[in-house]
């Protein structure tokens, strides 16, 4: 019976693992009706949860995660060993490099006991939701669907691609894949050193679950008259849950090894045990470090919007994708997951490190060197999960048929740099701006000046001007620049339609 159900735990955490690799890998084509490429950011319960606190609702498509914490009332943290991909990951990793001979089996009882430190899970979960009360949305750096999906979109398949073209039509390229990778690799190569290392110390949704999985219903419990203490349990211990003395419950990820490796069945799994104080119901936490975790995420929220980089301050050049709420709602709401990023046609989507101010790192902004925002595309609101990104239609972003009065969606404005464009620098012909602006009737216009050259010869050119009351910022004209270092033409976040405090024009 035992043997069976960890047979069963792991064709779920298979199929799991499957499924999210497909739907990372279909995310480009998600043109394709009917494909859910966002379901597992939609049943994270840490998004759903931080998300709800910093906008004071809750998402439509978030409604799915409180399914999930519904078994955790009854299990444990099931999620963490049966269905969570990330974990899945970390435990393969583990299990394909540990020492399986017997000469391994005392390295393998003392890596998985626990250590007090593993609990600045439950700090950095703290720390985040403090900072989530006050509308700074942190959970995304850790939380380890959004870790899972954003390593995948910035880094792993982009580096597959390389080596194999298969993946991508073109090729994507994301800024920063430096950063996001070796994060991934740090993680994934401590499980060397520590089984599960990142499950066990910095998970924010483990901790979370663990905090719920307090009140479970059921329990590993030990039969102390068949236990002879051989610790054997401890062989194979996904969570370090201490399985051989007290349970620790918020620690436990139900992954029933423990039952299998105990050689007289001492060990079971049972409904309302008869032993309570055989487990350990509550986390290892001190009230210092719980009180210092909360001023850490209230005043890394104070910090950040105190330098006045998403007022006042902003950078010019973070341009988020059409149909972005306003800036503070945008950081209340995006969880840094990377799905518009993978789902964007022209790679035009980047992660942004500080241009966004430190609240913004790892969320989406449009780098027009990189591309363009395709003129008939509202794929990004599609897959977002959490509403940062609206979904929005076609007719909306052109600004057209019942939009009409509203006006089309803008991202930007454009700018020439005169002291760089062709025809206005250097005497030099070109309409390549002008030729690829989408918008009709043209928000790039030209008119024909005469002028002596420098060798006294007069010539007839087309120079190029913006219209700002039709520019809606997609920036195509920028990435087609033939002046390739620092574009003669730039896209800006001044006049964009989310904010009034970026409007260009006085009125």
């Amino acid at each position: 019976m035992d043997m069976r159900i960890t047979r069963v735990r792991l064709i779920s955490q298979i199929f799991f693992i499957g499924l999210a690799l497909f739907f990372a890998f279909i995310t480009q084509f998600s043109y394709l009706k009917g494909y859910p490429v966002s379901l597992f950011l939609e049943v994270d319960p840490l998004v759903a949860i931080a998300s709800s606190i910093t906008t004071h609702t809750l998402y439509r498509s978030l409604i799915w995660s409180l399914v999930i914490l519904i078994p955790t009332l009854v299990l444990g943290r099931f999620f963490c060993n049966w269905i969570c991909p990330y974990g899945t990951l970390h435990q393969f990793v583990g299990w394909l490099f540990s020492n399986r001979g017997p000469r391994g089996v005392k390295e393998r009882l003392e890596s998985n006991r626990y250590r007090k430190w593993f609990a600045l899970k439950y700090y950095i979960l703290i720390g985040m939701l403090v900072a989530a009360a006050f509308g700074s949305l942190q959970i995304g750096l850790l939380d380890p669907i959004c870790l899972f999906f954003r390593s995948l979109t910035i880094s792993v398949l982009p580096a597959v691609d390389m080596a194999s073209g298969w993946i991508y039509v073109q090729p994507f390229v994301y800024q920063f894949a430096w950063v996001v990778g070796p994060i991934l690799i740090f993680f994934v190569a401590m499980n060397l050193v520590i089984p599960r290392f990142f499950c066990r110390v910095l998970c924010p949704l483990g901790a979370l679950l663990g905090l719920l999985s307090r009140v479970s219903l059921w329990r590993i419990e030990r039969d102390e008259q068949r236990c002879d203490n051989c610790k054997l349990c401890l062989q194979r211990c996904q969570g370090a849950s201490d399985p051989h003395t007290a349970l620790r419950k918020s620690e436990c990820l139900v992954c029933f090894n423990c039952l299998d490796d105990c050689p007289h069945g001492a060990l079971g799994f049972s409904m309302l045990p008869s032993s309570p104080h055989h487990e350990v119901a509550v986390p290892d936490l001190s009230r210092r470090r719980v009180i210092f975790a909360g001023l850490t995420g209230l005043l890394f929220f104070s910090f950040s919007r105190a330098s006045g980089e998403i007022t006042k301050n902003f950078k010019k050049e973070v341009m988020r994708p059409p149909g972005s709420t306003a800036e503070p709602e945008f950081l209340e709401r995006c969880a840094k997951c990377g799905q518009c990023m993978r789902v964007c046609p022209t790679n035009v989507l980047q992660p942004a490190m500080l241009e966004a101010g430190v609240e913004g790192i790892w969320t989406p902004v449009m780098n027009m060197k990189m591309g363009y925002c395709e003129l008939n595309c509202t794929l990004c609101g599609q897959v977002c999960p959490t509403g940062a990104i609206q979904k929005i239609s076609i007719a909306q972003k052109l600004g057209v048929g019942e939009f009409t009065d509203l006006g089309p969606v803008k991202t930007g404005t454009a700018f020439f740099d005169q002291g760089r464009c062709l025809p206005w620098a250097m005497d030099t012909p070109c309409v390549v701006c002008q030729e690829v602006c989408p918008i009709s009737p043209k928000a790039i216009f030209s008119r024909e000046v005469e002028i002596v050259n420098r060798w006294g010869k007069k010539i007839t050119l087309t120079r190029p001007f913006v219209d700002p009351t039709l520019c809606n910022g997609c920036g195509i004209c920028e990435h087609e620049c033939p002046v390739k270092d620092y574009r003669a033409i730039r896209v800006t976040a001044v006049g964009e339609t989310r904010s009034r405090d970026r409007s260009l024009l006085l009125k």
